[in-house]
This record gives C-alpha cells, sequence and structure tokens, in this order.
C-alpha cells in the first residue's frame, strides 16, 4: 500500500465515524482512487509530493479524457467526454481530501486550495407528466392481476409524494400509517428523516395491495420491507425504475425518466396549484431552497396565464378596456386627490 493509498484509507474511516452515508463515502473513495492511479503511473505515491501544479494538470486530464470502449453496453458512449458535472464531482473530492490532509498534519499546505472548478451546469427536470398522461400510466396496471396491484401502488405512492426511489424501496410496513395518511421516510438523502402527507387515492391501494397480494410474496416471516418482488425479495432502486419505465412503453409515453419523473410531476403540479416553495422543498426533502427553484422554470402554465394577461401582445380587447377603465378610475381618484388637497392648502393659506 503506498503512502497515498494509506492515507486514503485513514480519511474513509473518519468519514465513516462521522456517520457520512455509504453511498457517499463510495463515491469519493472511488474519486481518490482514481487519482492515486493517475498519481502512481507518473512515479507519485506520498501526499507530499502532490503539488499545485499537478492538480491542475490532471484536471487538464479530466476535461480531455474520452471514455473508452470496454463493454458493449457502454458503446454508445466511447469517445465521450466526461461531463462537466463528473469533472466537477471528481475535483471536489480531491479538494476535501488534501483539505483533511493539511488539517490533519500530514502535509504542510492544501495543493488543492482555491482550486478553480469547473462550472457544475444546472439543467432544468425533465418535462412532466401531464394528468391525462398520469392517468393512462396508472391504468396500465389493470391488465397484469395481483402484480398489477403491487405496480399500482408503487406508482400511486411516487405520485402522491414525490420520495426517491431509493426511499421508496426502504419504506418498511410501518412507515406508512393509512388511517392518518401519513408516509415516514427514514434517513432519505443527507440521512435526514421526513414525515409526508400521502392522498387517500394512494393509501387505499396501499391497503389493498398489503391485504390481498404482498402475503402471497412474503417468504421469509420477519421481511420488513414495504414493497416485494414476486420472488418475495425487496425491491432494488434500479428493479423499481424497469417496472415503472415498462408501464410508461405500455402506454405510449416516450419521455425521458421513469421513477423520477414522478417526482418532477408531483413538484410541478403542487406548484401550479399554487403552493409555497418552502412546502415542496418539504416535500422534496431538499437541503437547500436553490435546489427546488429549478421547478418555477417549468411551471408554464402559471407562466402562460401571466403571459396572456399582462404581455401586450396577447392581451385582449376585453382586457384592454378593463386595463382602459381601471386606469380613467385611478386617474379620476387622484385628480380628486389633488383638488382636494388644493382647496385644504387654500384654507390654510387664506387669511379668516
Amino acid at each position: 500500500m503506498t503512502r497515498l493509498e494509506h492515507a486514503l484509507a485513514q480519511w474513509l474511516e473518519a468519514l465513516t465515524v462521522r456517520a457520512l452515508s455509504p453511498s457517499t463515502i463510495a463515491m469519493r473513495r472511488r474519486c481518490v482512487t482514481v487519482f492515486i492511479a493517475w498519481c502512481a503511473e507518473r512515479g507519485i505515491d506520498a501526499p507530499g509530493a502532490v503539488t499545485r501544479n499537478m492538480i491542475e494538470r490532471y484536471q487538464r486530464h479530466l476535461f480531455y479524457y474520452r471514455l473508452p470502449d470496454r463493454s458493449a453496453n457502454r458503446k454508445r458512449d466511447a469517445g465521450l467526454p466526461l461531463s462537466l458535472r463528473t469533472q466537477h464531482l471528481y475535483l471536489s473530492a480531491l479538494t476535501l481530501f488534501f483539505g483533511w490532509l493539511t488539517r490533519q498534519r500530514w502535509i504542510a499546505a492544501n495543493p488543492a486550495t482555491e482550486l478553480d472548478l469547473p462550472r457544475s451546469p444546472r439543467h432544468l427536470p425533465r418535462i412532466p407528466l401531464t394528468l391525462a398522461e398520469v392517468a393512462a400510466v396508472l391504468a396500465q396496471t389493470s391488465a397484469h392481476g395481483e402484480l398489477g396491484v403491487r405496480d399500482r401502488a408503487i406508482m400511486e405512492t411516487f405520485y402522491a409524494t414525490g420520495i426517491r426511489s431509493m426511499e421508496l424501496a426502504h419504506l418498511t410496513l410501518y412507515d406508512v400509517d393509512t388511517r392518518n395518511r401519513t408516509l415516514l421516510v427514514r434517513e432519505g438523502k443527507g440521512g435526514k428523516d421526513r414525515l409526508l402527507p400521502i392522498g387517500e387515492r394512494a393509501c387505499d391501494w396501499i391497503d389493498k395491495y398489503v391485504t390481498d397480494v404482498r402475503p402471497q410474496y412474503l417468504i421469509e416471516a420477519n421481511e420488513q420491507r414495504l414493497f416485494l418482488t414476486y420472488r418475495g425479495k425487496p425491491f432494488s432502486p434500479g428493479t423499481l425504475c424497469i417496472v415503472v419505465r415498462n408501464y410508461f412503453k405500455d402506454a405510449g409515453i416516450t419521455k425521458p425518466g421513469a421513477c423520477h419523473l414522478f417526482r418532477h410531476t408531483m413538484a410541478t403540479a403542487m406548484l401550479d396549484n399554487g403552493a409555497d416553495l418552502r412546502h415542496i422543498q418539504a416535500m422534496l426533502g431538499h437541503a437547500n431552497i436553490e435546489t427546488t427553484t429549478i421547478y418555477t422554470h417549468v411551471s408554464l402554465r402559471t407562466l402562460r396565464d401571466v403571459y396572456e394577461r399582462t404581455h401586450p401582445a396577447k392581451a385582449t380587447r376585453a382586457h384592454d378596456a378593463g386595463v382602459d377603465a381601471e386606469r380613467e378610475a385611478v386617474l379620476d381618484a387622484l385628480d380628486a386627490e389633488a383638488a382636494d388637497e388644493s382647496d385644504d392648502v387654500a384654507d390654510a393659506i387664506s387669511p379668516d
């Protein structure tokens, strides 16, 4: 084990002690391991031997790197560059790693300090489903018997709460209270719990699934996961997405996305119907309100209503007439108010 690898192991242990999520630790391990392999090719194996110039060279390496053709499944990606988001992720892990090494006195100075990271683009969310499309997708489950009941309960839960696929996969029997219509997300993204309302229709389908279908799939008597595959195993997020995507195909919907598309649809629908952005933030479990504000860019219905009412090129004659009448009324009121003030001034300066 090189000194860089030993330092990485110590850092990962420190992250584990801080109770960071396993997925976060795994991602940081992967990012720093790539850098250590790059250093090894250049004969560098100690943290103190890494300089600012080397990290900048590594940043250029990431920028010019092209994905190799290593498997048939990824052949379509061969020759493509790393996305700016991926480059940002790899370099951010380095700044955290070397920052920790500096604080622990492994190195005298942080070579990654004030590194200019690539600007990670903020894309609009996927185009949400319309109400008709949601109904079409949910209707497809009626042709699949018991599996359809389970899948309808799954998709109703996604649509009603907007939770992530990982969060739904981890739901237990006791996390959903259908009587009080609440759903508890345990250790969602960032390790945070949140209690959410869930609609009556979703609760009805969950009750039907738990009563009529789940007992037939149950193999281990002590299994607590709410949603099970037909083999009696808990779902993985990937399997959930495959199930949902198949129903999209059956309904003839070609919009990209699967489970997450219900999340976007719920958030956009709530915004369109007047929900406060803070309430949507609480539903989605966003740590930062800035993450939630991206949904304001896709609330096209609200934007169109404002556009129709305010843009001069789209305003109707009736609307124009109403605006003119309102303007005249305001001007008349101002004239009357000015006349009253003039009379008051005249009274004040006139002799008795």
